[in-house]
């Protein structure tokens, strides 16, 4: 196959389904990779994009010939003018310094240290269930997966009104930038009407709300050996420490992303547990084996091998990250297809994830696939990404959904108040309708 016998979804087909796709685009996708096969091609106005679900185009763009391919424009233009040139928005050497200078913050024996805070994050935001009660649970969870982020993060030197505007903003920033993002063609009106300003005015609202915490932390001469700490502490190989817009860069980066994705997942996996009951009983029961062998938070979370997979075959089914964007420095050439310079690639791991010729039953929830670990299945399971890009925070995510996970089903039988579980693709995939009903165990 070479380029030019890719098959192309024209700029008439994609206008006639443009308010499809803008509401939710996968079914669209979905039905092209059915019909026309691994790889097609869209022209939508100015822009062509090539779709992939090859399992093997996957692996050498974001592995094997990784440094040819680069974030798009998307990311490291499109959505840096509003959350700074952190780890997701960053490239090339920038990004590589940064992230070598982050990581350390990330490793396991670190987050022993926040467990506790994660903890205690998770017990305060589950207060908020009524049992008996219609209850979105995506809202609890949301609340949930972002003062994880706030405690571990600034432990409790934040001012709660301050961290509650910042919330706000940085959600109203993910719905202003898939508007953006789905709707090109309004970017005169966007402009006219004022309303990308009002939206870079927020962006810096943010800013300034991170730099004055993080000014009160210099001040203060306290330590409290969170992240903040280890991000203020961490040194360059020169020695030198990061400035100030950059520390906010980071900052911004890690509110948006530690919690978009965590929440989102969390929905989904109690989503499916409410409609699989039986994985509840087995959770629970091997949660209350782990307790009458440790109160340890990290032994805990490393024997809940039932839990983390039902974990990662949510993660499989509603991927956060559902597609990954690439383009290429220099042309290429992957089997028979030729890949012109700039070539915009979007690899479909929701549709790699549900790919009938990868997966038994694609469609259906079945955590023992996992029970020998995601590992097995590294070549095509990428819920945090594949390669040097892999999400910095995997391990803080899986620990901090281990435990919600565990003290939710400890605590509660979850029954379901929907029928088919349904999602919203935004920058992430985000659940549409978390309704569950809770009975105290």
């Amino acid at each position: 196959m070479n380029k030019k016998n890719i098959p192309t979804v024209s700029s008439w087909e994609f206008l006639m389904n443009s308010y499809k796709i803008i509401k939710n685009p996968l079914p669209f996708h979905l039905k092209k990779f059915k019909t026309l096969g691994e790889n097609f091609k869209v022209k939508a106005i100015s822009v062509e994009a090539l779709f992939s679900r090859d399992v093997d185009l996957a692996d050498y763009v974001l592995k094997k010939n990784q440094k040819n391919y680069t974030k798009t424009k998307v990311q490291t233009e499109n959505l840096s003018q509003y959350v700074g040139k952190g780890l997701l928005t960053s490239e090339g050497e920038h990004w590589r310094k940064q992230r070598k200078l982050i990581q350390p913050a990330f490793h396991k024996k670190q987050l022993i240290h926040l467990l506790e805070s994660i903890e205690d994050a998770i017990i305060s935001e589950f207060k908020n269930i009524e049992e008996e009660k219609l209850t979105n649970i995506f809202p609890i969870l949301n609340d949930l997966a972002f003062n994880t982020v706030v405690q571990s993060l600034f432990s409790n030197a934040a001012n709660p009104k301050q961290i509650k505007r910042l919330q706000w903003i940085t959600e109203n920033i993910q719905k202003r930038f898939i508007k953006e993002l789905r709707q090109p063609y309004l970017a005169w009106w966007f402009h006219l009407s004022g309303s990308k300003d009002r939206q870079l005015n927020l962006s810096e609202e943010s800013r300034d709300i991170l730099r004055h915490i993080a000014d009160e932390r210099r001040a203060s001469k306290k330590s409290y050996g969170d992240l903040l700490d280890m991000l203020l502490e961490s040194k360059y190989d020169d020695g030198s420490s990061m400035d100030e817009e950059q520390l906010i860069d980071e900052l911004l980066i890690i509110f948006i992303a530690g919690h978009e994705t965590t929440s989102n997942v969390l929905t989904f996996t109690f989503q499916l547990l409410a409609k699989h009951p039986e994985w509840q009983e087995v959770i629970y029961q091997e949660f209350q084996q782990n307790k009458m062998k440790s109160n340890d938070l990290m032994g805990e979370i490393m024997a809940s091998k039932n839990c983390q997979q039902v974990i990662e075959e949510a993660m499989r089914l509603f991927p956060p990250a559902y597609i990954i964007d690439r383009v290429n420095l220099e042309p290429d050439k992957f089997k028979d297809m030729d890949i012109p310079l700039d070539s915009n690639i979007l690899i479909h791991v929701y549709a790699i994830h549900r790919h009938p010729d990868l997966w038994d039953n694609p469609n259906d929830f079945h955590p023992e696939r996992f029970d020998e670990g995601g590992q097995k299945f590294s070549s095509q399971y990428f819920p945090f990404g594949a390669g040097p890009r892999k999400c910095i925070g995997n391990n803080f995510a899986m620990f901090e959904m281990i435990l919600a996970v565990n003290h939710l089903v400890k605590t509660y039988k979850l029954y379901p108040e929907f029928d088919e579980i349904a999602v919203n693709p935004l920058i992430t995939l985000k659940p549409k309708n978390g309704f569950l009903r809770f009975e105290k165990r």
